[in-house]
């Protein structure tokens, strides 16, 4: 699938709190961030069923941190 790039303007308090919520569930803040409008997709009926096939075979590049729909595996948790 290609992606997109975009530019994103976010206030301080709610970068941190979905850098927070990314490193709780081991994500990268890219991932957290695809993952969440996904699944308001998802719940609000407007992802597409061609688009929820393509997602099943999506993941990130290796150094982007694992996959939008699961927990990556680096120390990052272990840094507090």
């Amino acid at each position: 699938m290609e992606r997109k790039t975009f530019l994103l303007r976010l206030d301080p308090a709610t970068m941190a709190a979905l850098r927070s919520w990314a490193d709780d569930d081991l994500r990268s803040l890219n991932g957290q961030m695809e993952f969440l409008l996904r699944r308001a997709l998802r719940e609000a009926g407007r992802l597409t069923p061609s688009a929820r096939r393509s997602q099943a075979r999506v993941a990130d590049p290796p150094d982007a941190g694992g996959t939008e729909d699961t927990p990556m595996n680096d120390d990052r948790s272990a840094n507090g």
